[in-house]
């Protein structure tokens, strides 16, 4: 299930990605009808990038789902643990700690 998701997840990336490229700046998307000529009425300046923006809506919407998709699937797959501390040995936080009483201190040479 992750596995189909991230791909999924990946196009929409590639996806988003190309209808970026394609669009201008101007606002005529994937540069027609920009003079007299052209292709007439088939695909005007506004028309295509009205669809560019709403495929690139659409592809983002869908960016956006799996992204959250992905975060309940890794959450949901990761193991339930409340912290970083649960996997410290108990024995070594119940240690003694040895203090200098106990330990006698060596015998230093007078420094001259």
């Amino acid at each position: 299930m992750e596995s189909v998701v991230l791909v999924i997840h990946l196009i929409l990336a590639l996806a988003i990605i190309g209808l970026v490229l394609l669009q201008r700046s101007e606002g005529g998307g994937l540069g027609i009808g920009g003079g007299s000529g052209g292709l007439g009425g088939l695909a005007s300046a506004r028309g295509t990038a009205n669809a560019l923006t709403k495929m690139t809506g659409l592809c983002a919407a869908g960016f956006f789902v799996t992204s959250l998709t992905l975060a309940v699937l890794a959450t949901s797959n990761s193991k339930s643990s409340s912290g970083i501390l649960d996997d410290i040995d108990p024995a070594a936080i119940e240690a003694p700690i040895k203090t200098l009483q106990e330990e006698p201190l060596a015998p230093t040479a007078p420094i001259e």
